[in-house]
């Protein structure tokens, strides 16, 4: 069990500083003005700033990834970015990441992604707190992006919430506000605050509602951020998770608690316990047929686990069940156990195939769907069964395990967005030529060769 000692009181007004004052611009994070190209697959729409009272008062571009292949969509995939431009310039690549497009394709889901164009030292509650706007520039996007796309659904799908910091205190905020709408929502390093705090007085506590208590929540801080080391900038923000965390247990709510035991602030390793936990509330509670209510979580298959700690049992075997934090069902508990203690979540599928491998030119190209569980870590090359390179030659990630796409503090694509390509050397063969995927575990995938077009 990890031991802290805290005045939660003393520090509370300390995780709210840092909520608003998020970690600056990052290597190869671009300004506001450079976005990926948004052709279909993708859409986007923005919004310049409103001087009207309640509306948003930043600009914000809102991209959307929808399967080619769907014809209604069954949900919406929403991944948040943090406060402070850094990382509200990371948002616009959050629509690219082939990983949590897997989510999204699994489902018949969209993959949204917004970027507020928040100046470093504003106050960025006023876009992390829903109700200053955010909500309402929100829904406009989606029923404009319905009407781009020609998925007028999108202006009514439910949605499942992933967000990190000042995103994660918007998804929680959302989920509070549109439970209705909310199949579950992942809050990594913040939360929405419950009760007024005389210090911040700006900041507004949200209610709790019943029908909140019904949507499954993990709370998933880093434990550099004061669960076993108290002190340094990030130090606050474990209280105030253990506040919500404790105020929603008590009362029975369906919240999770996943330490990651590697990380400070960053987001680290946490898509491989993420996505998971997601496609497991996903299973459950989309409808059958688009637009109908959510399904209710089931409970007959629950376990607890340690609040911050590494056991899990079933729940009618756990000791002292009111004191411990819920997991939908034994899958998900066995990735969690391995996830709190070193992240390495166990994966023993290989990933898909490459598709569509073809030369143009002096170039081999290529496209391919990333692994579920385990992502996309990068791409053998071989030629008449030879290895000759992978793509990239070295897979980068200073915040996780190598991605072939790297990874941004706030878990999205560096730019410029990775291509799937091999340039053939001078001189080199044209012909004989195999692609291979290789998950972030190492798993390859069956070998795909060059398939003349028409």
């Amino acid at each position: 069990m990890r031991k802290n000692k805290f005045d939660a009181h003393q520090v509370y007004w300390l995780w709210c500083a840092v909520v608003l004052t998020q970690v600056p611009a990052r290597a190869q994070q671009p300004p506001f003005d450079v976005y990926p190209p948004a052709e279909p697959p993708y859409y986007r729409v923005r919004y310049e700033a409103s001087t009207k009272p309640g509306e948003l008062i930043f600009p914000v571009n809102y991209t959307i990834w929808i399967p080619a292949e769907v014809e209604t969509l069954r949900g919406i995939v929403v991944h948040q970015h943090g406060c402070g431009e850094g990382s509200c310039s990371s948002g616009l690549s959050g629509a690219y990441d082939l990983h949590w497009q897997a989510l999204a394709r699994k489902h018949n889901c969209a993959l949204f992604a917004p970027a507020y164009e928040q100046p470093q030292k504003a106050d960025c509650q006023m876009w992390c707190d829903p109700r200053n706007g955010s909500a309402k520039a929100f829904q406009r996007g989606l029923e404009d992006l319905g009407d781009l796309s020609g998925h007028p659904e999108l202006g009514y799908l439910p949605w499942t919430l992933w967000g990190h910091s000042g995103g994660g205190h918007w998804a929680g905020g959302m989920t509070l506000l549109f439970p209705e709408r909310t199949i579950a929502s992942w809050l990594r390093s913040g939360v929405p605050l419950l009760e007024e705090n005389p210090k911040r007085p700006q900041i507004k506590p949200h209610d709790l509602p019943e029908t909140a208590l019904a949507i499954p929540i993990m709370c998933n801080p880093g434990t550099q951020e004061g669960v076993t080391v108290t002190t340094g900038k990030f130090k606050g923000v474990w209280p105030v998770n253990l506040a919500f965390i404790e105020a929603v247990r008590k009362r029975d709510g369906l919240l999770g608690v996943a330490v990651d035991p590697l990380t400070s602030h960053e987001c680290g390793n946490q898509r491989y316990m993420a996505i998971p936990w997601l496609d497991a509330c996903l299973n459950a509670r989309l409808p059958d047929e688009t637009g109908k209510p959510l399904k209710p979580m089931p409970r007959s298959d629950a376990w607890l686990a340690e609040i911050a700690g590494f056991k899990a049992w079933p729940a009618h075997e756990a000791p002292n069940s009111e004191t411990r934090a819920w997991l939908p069902n034994e899958t998900i508990a066995k990735k969690w156990m391995q996830y709190v203690k070193d992240t390495a979540v166990v994966d023993t599928t290989p990933p898909p195939s490459p598709t569509d491998v073809h030369r143009e030119g002096d170039r081999i190209v290529w496209n391919c769907k990333a692994d579920l569980e385990s992502g996309l870590s990068h791409f053998i090359v071989k030629r008449t069964g030879k290895r000759i390179t992978t793509v990239p030659e070295k897979p980068e990630n200073k915040f996780g395990r190598p991605l072939f796409q790297n990874l941004l503090y706030s878990d999205t694509p560096t730019q410029p967005l990775a291509k799937m390509e091999f340039m053939i050397p001078k001189g080199a063969p044209l012909s004989g030529y195999q692609i291979i995927a290789v998950n972030t575990v190492g798993l390859e995938s069956q070998p795909a060769r060059i398939q003349p077009r028409p």
